[in-house]
């Protein structure tokens, strides 16, 4: 598949979305990415809705790495999915953080201190929240070098 920039909006054959999504990309789902100003660095992050483009969640910034406000944006979609009652896929482009999910473990490296204690409560909250409920959304790679960037980018790059 030719990447996202060379894709109309939205395809003709696409009747479910109004963004310009692959084929292989359901559109009965969310898309999150963080992005730091610095890594660490002031950190955000955010959830898109792939079939409407709106953004359905923002968190930051706060002083953090890129893989935590990955984690942390996977943790909030599946948290506010269950919240809501609804279910969808979710699409991230960090593979780390989709492993820290199914492990239930942030394992960053950022160092703990007065500074960064805000952001490991976070974490923390997100771990114990991992622990405690069963996830069975399915969450999956968003291919960026087949895709494109990822409908919750935040164009910094």
């Amino acid at each position: 598949m030719a990447a996202r920039n060379s894709l109309t909006n939205p395809p003709d054959d696409r009747h479910d979305t109004v963004l310009p999504l692959p084929a292989e990309v359901r559109a009965d789902a969310w898309a999150v990415d963080a992005a730091c100003s610095g890594n660490p660095g002031q950190m955000e992050y955010q959830g898109i809705d792939l079939a409407t483009g709106a953004q359905v969640f923002h968190f930051g910034p706060v002083f953090g790495t890129n893989n935590i406000g990955e984690f942390l944006a996977i943790v909030h979609a599946l948290a506010l999915m269950e919240r809501q009652g609804i279910q969808k896929t979710i699409y991230s482009d960090s593979y780390n953080a989709i492993l820290w999910v199914n492990k239930k473990k942030c394992k960053t490296t950022l160092e703990r201190t007065p500074k960064t204690e805000p952001l490991y409560q976070i974490i923390a909250r997100a771990e114990m929240w991992l622990r405690t409920h069963g996830v069975r959304t399915p969450i999956i790679k968003w291919e960026t070098q087949q895709w494109g960037e990822i409908p919750a980018d935040f164009g910094r790059k």
